[in-house]
């Protein structure tokens, strides 16, 4: 209970100094997809970060383009706008789509951007 109580205090505390979502000791933070998002969702989303940031890393042949799928795709897409933007929480909400993590949600050669 007091680690809850302490998270929440984390978190109400960044949202009320300027609403940064990195936390104390410098925690990292990524934001992917919701699980539960339907396709629609992860396209317009794909489409919408993808015009405002370099997406390259997602095409054929390229590090993040397996496993190629919009899950997937949209959790890259995601994040690099998110990193961009300057990692606010309202730049990861998607239409409430988006989740912050702060497990590093990498793998093989694709590097999420923190």
């Amino acid at each position: 209970m007091a680690k809850t109580a302490a998270f929440l205090f984390i978190m109400l505390f960044s949202l009320v100094s300027g609403g940064d979502l990195l936390m104390v000791n410098g925690q990292k933070t990524w934001c992917v997809a919701k699980p539960s998002s339907d396709q629609a969702t992860l396209l317009a989303n794909i489409n919408y970060a993808c015009s405002h940031v370099d997406c390259r890393i997602m095409q054929k042949g390229c590090p993040c383009n397996f496993p190629d799928n919009l899950m997937n795709h949209a959790s890259v897409a995601m994040n690099l706008y998110y990193q961009s933007k300057g990692k606010n929480h309202w730049n990861c909400d998607f239409r409430g789509s988006g989740l912050i993590v702060i497990t590093d949600p990498s793998y093989g050669n694709c590097i999420y951007a923190n």
